[in-house]
């Protein structure tokens, strides 16, 4: 059930969206074991000077931004993978490791309306979040 934004300050073709789309919702079903179908990513693609990045990177146009949105109850360790697999599998990508600024928005099950406008919490997700 998370959703995810990744930001990226440079055009990427078809294929590579779809590859970093792929690569971050990997992660997400390896580290917070979510099924493979649960899919909610969205990319957005800025234009370099509507995407301000620090000035020590490298290669700044590499700069890409991983928001999450996910309900509590992830341990840290299951976090940590998240984290590692995100900037592991961007990498092979060819997006730099310190390019890639991952943060996660834990809110409670009964703050997300889903299935038709029911609280969450009131639904059987078909998956576990305490891992």
């Amino acid at each position: 059930m998370p959703t995810v934004l990744i930001e990226v300050r440079r055009h990427y073709t078809t294929a590579e969206e779809i590859a970093i789309i792929d690569a971050v919702h990997g992660a997400m079903v390896t580290a917070f074991q979510i099924p493979a179908t649960d899919k909610n990513v969205r990319l957005v693609a800025h234009e370099p000077h509507r995407f301000a990045v620090p000035a020590h990177l490298a290669q700044p146009e590499y700069r890409t931004l991983v928001s999450i949105a996910c309900f509590t109850g992830r341990s840290l360790d299951a976090k940590r993978a998240l984290y590692a697999g995100i900037v592991e599998r961007l990498e092979t990508l060819g997006i730099p490791r310190d390019h890639v600024m991952i943060t996660l928005h834990e809110a409670d099950r009964d703050n997300w309306g889903i299935r038709g406008g029911q609280a969450a919490s009131d639904v059987e997700l078909g998956f576990n979040i305490q891992v």
